[in-house]
């Protein structure tokens, strides 16, 4: 019996070897996003120091532990075999939660997740207890009040992280403004000052102050003289700043490097519980069965040592921090770390990743109102002095920073303190939420939110806090589920689940594979939108255009030929893949239409007002040929679907030389797009109309047809064919069209 919970332990710990990997590469753009973002220093730098404060946060991230011990659970009430369900249950359910949202595209939480997997584990195992034995109740069994604090705390750090993001930015902003380097003569010494004092009372003082690798007497003495320390810290950052100033060092870019440290030190404390707390406690569970058990069994052995503290060996923490360092260094997913966060926050306008919202609205519209009603209060000299401090025709921005190095270190000295402090108090606050909050916060009050971008990143916030909410739900319900299913089904149901989640994870490192290979393909949109020369922005949209187009010809052709091709072979299959690709494009159209128009903004003024009518017809006849498709198809896969009357042979043969000829036009047309070169492009126009008028003269040859049939047996099949006739007509016109607006777009 030992071995087989043995091979459980076993299996946990290589869970908490995954779950680094994956949690530190899914979460490395919150201690990264904001140093990259402002490009402070190469990648490589960045790395480096962020890796030194992982190493340092993993070491110290000992206390932190005791919330997967006896931070939910009363574990001195439930016997060893309970216990190691419930954090069986925990771990299984943590990689399905995760892999399942990832694979939806849906937001989630690591600290959100285990948290309320332990408490969907707990409630249900304690429910199990009591209606077994009525003499105990959920505070015997559930730490109530811990787990009430705990996800308190980590929703109260939406809202806390928010404010606390916009009152810090809005400050920093009208003292510094966006020409920051012009009112740095002494603020920024005082700035610096403060934000190094408050990043070394939270993580040196009161994180060093309750180390147990200290010596007892550092510990008291740093204990009894915080407020001595922290005034020696401010005079002494305040000067170094200051000289450091002089000598022409930037002094942001130095408190974004320390504010990256911090932060990376606070997410290895405050998050390394994630993914190996539960797998240790485990751990210390067997090895306490072993070495105490005395002959009882594993269903009558309680666990009363996991009400101690935890004294994780340092080789652990150790070995953890090196794992998430080599994660970091190494995995792709970290270093693609340009993602939601920083693209809601950016100064730039660029492509919205969300669309808009009813709610969104409702709220963009309340803040405008309330913005009209403040705004009638104070004086107008004092809204112009307020509005001039945040004036951004000279903004020192960096090429390609997605905004100013004075956004980036208030996000990271505000982020690292809310964590940090978290930390000290045992609250294992979620670095995703504090971190996106924060920056959310800073932007907002930076007025990177335009009103023509509001609704869309109001949306996008909302998305991001409804995953989050969706993902406590869905962790509770699902790991109380596993939970039950566990404890009634035994070994047989636990190697089920254990086996499930290994195929889950191959499957979901070849989805990667595959998403990755995708998502390195050339972003032609992202240096367009990096480029500040409008006569270049230009020649850069053209392309972008011109591919857009050329694909929408190919990817048109080959679905009109997949359609025409499975409706005479009576292949179902092949049309239900056509809908879908047919839908998806519709969205990928929509998309590269608002990149393109964010780009044709960045344009020289004459050349878009003059372009502007053709570039929205081109789009127009690329989202056309697509609907004319869905038009042709849907009639085609309901006749195919339901085995009706396969299509007459002398229907095929008649629209063979249709088929072809379209083919002919279509990849001509392509042609001439792709190359930018209509030297026969009037003749291409000229065969398209002379089909179009042979397909007339079929129609109604067709009709006549269906007229002189004495019987209705393929009326059914006759109406589908003349739809397709009726719609290849209106997909020569959409060629036709987006021809000509490529031609007039494009030409010099």
């Amino acid at each position: 019996m030992s071995t087989i919970y043995l091979c459980i332990v076993v299996f946990l710990l290589c869970l908490a070897v995954f779950d680094l990997f994956v949690g530190v590469s899914n979460d490395a753009v919150n201690f990264l996003q904001s140093a990259v973002g402002a490009k402070v220093a190469a990648f490589r730098t960045i790395l480096i120091i962020t890796s030194f404060g992982v190493a340092l946060g993993a070491v110290m991230s000992n206390g932190m532990m005791d919330v997967a011990r006896h931070g939910i659970l009363m574990p001195a009430n439930y016997s060893f075999e309970q216990v190691l369900t419930i954090f069986l249950a925990v771990m299984v359910t943590d990689v399905i939660v995760l892999d399942v949202f990832n694979t939806l595209g849906m937001p989630t939480s690591t600290t959100v997740s285990l948290v309320f997997e332990l408490l969907g584990g707990t409630f249900i195992m304690a429910v199990i207890k009591m209606s077994a034995d009525n003499t105990y109740v959920f505070s015997d069994l559930m730490n109530s009040e811990q787990g009430l604090k705990v996800v308190t705390a980590i929703f109260c750090s939406v809202g806390v992280a928010f404010v606390f993001g916009i009152i810090v930015m809005w400050i920093s902003r009208v003292v510094f403004t966006f020409n920051y380097k012009k009112h740095l003569r002494f603020t920024v010494a005082i700035f610096g000052g403060v934000a190094c004092t408050a990043l070394c009372y939270f993580i040196f003082l009161k994180g060093l102050g309750k180390s147990p690798y200290l010596p007892a007497h550092i510990t008291t003495y740093i204990n009894e003289h915080t407020p001595l320390l922290m005034l020696y810290t401010f005079v002494g950052s305040t000067v170094l700043m200051q000289v450091l100033h002089l000598l022409k060092v930037n002094i942001f870019k130095l408190v974004v490097l320390i504010g990256t440290f911090a932060l990376a030190m606070s997410f290895a404390g405050n998050d390394l519980v994630n993914f190996i707390g539960v797998p240790l406690a485990g751990l210390s569970s067997y090895q306490d069965f072993m070495a105490n058990a005395n002959g009882a069994s594993p269903s009558e052995f309680m666990m009363v040592s996991l009400m101690e503290s935890a004294k994780t060996p340092p080789f652990y923490l150790m070995g953890a921090g090196l794992i998430m360092i080599v994660a970091m260094s190494t995995s792709k997913k970290a270093h693609n770390v340009i993602k939601t966060s920083v693209d809601l926050s950016r100064q730039d306008e660029g492509e919205e990743m969300f669309g808009s919202s009813k709610a969104a609205r409702a709220i963009v519209r309340f803040v405008q109102d309330a913005g009209n009603v403040v705004a009638n209060v104070f004086p107008n000299r004092v809204l112009k002095w307020f509005d001039s401090r945040f004036d951004r025709s000279n903004m020192e921005l960096d090429e390609g920073a997605a905004f100013d190095v004075v956004r980036a270190a208030v996000n990271l000295v505000i982020a690292s303190m809310l964590i940090t402090f978290g930390t000290n108090y045992g609250l294992p606050l979620s670095t995703t939420y504090v971190t996106f909050m924060v920056a959310m916060g800073s932007s907002l009050a930076d007025r990177a939110w335009s009103r023509e971008s509001a609704v869309f990143r109001v949306t996008g916030m909302l998305s991001v806090i409804g995953g989050w909410f969706i993902t406590a739900g869905v962790a509770f319900g699902s790991c109380a589920l596993v939970c039950l299913a566990m404890y009634y089904g035994g070994i047989v149901v636990q190697t089920m689940f254990m086996v499930l989640v290994v195929l889950m994870l191959v499957r979901s490192n070849r989805a990667y594979t595959k998403k990755l290979a995708a998502r390195n393909k050339e972003n032609a949109f992202q240096l367009m939108m990096r480029t500040r020369d409008p006569e270049l922005v230009w020649e850069m949209l053209v392309g972008h255009v011109t591919r857009t187009q050329s694909y929408v010809c190919t990817f048109a052709l080959e679905q009109f030929n997949r359609i025409v091709d499975s409706f005479q072979q009576e292949n179902v299959k092949k049309l239900r893949q056509c809908n879908k690709e047919l839908r998806n494009e519709l969205g990928e159209l929509k998309k590269y239409r608002r990149q393109e128009i964010l780009g044709l903004k960045k344009c020289p003024t004459d050349i878009a007002i003059e372009r502007n009518t053709w570039f929205h017809l081109g789009a127009n006849a690329n989202q056309q040929l697509i609907y004319c498709l869905r038009r042709m198809l849907e009639p085609i896969k309901e006749h195919v679907d339901n085995h009706f009357n396969p299509v007459l042979q002398e229907y095929v043969d008649e629209f063979d030389d249709v088929q072809r000829k379209v083919n002919e036009l279509m990849k001509q047309s392509t042609h001439l797009i792709s190359t930018r070169r209509f030297d026969n492009y009037r003749d291409v126009l000229a065969d398209a109309d002379n089909l179009k008028d042979e397909l007339s003269v079929l129609r109604k040859r067709h009709i006549d047809r269906m007229q002189r049939t004495p019987d209705n047996a393929n009326f059914q099949v006759s109406v589908v064919y003349l739809n397709l006739l009726q719609e290849s007509q209106q997909f020569l016109s959409a060629m036709r069209h987006q021809l000509r607006a490529a031609k007039k777009f494009t030409e010099q």
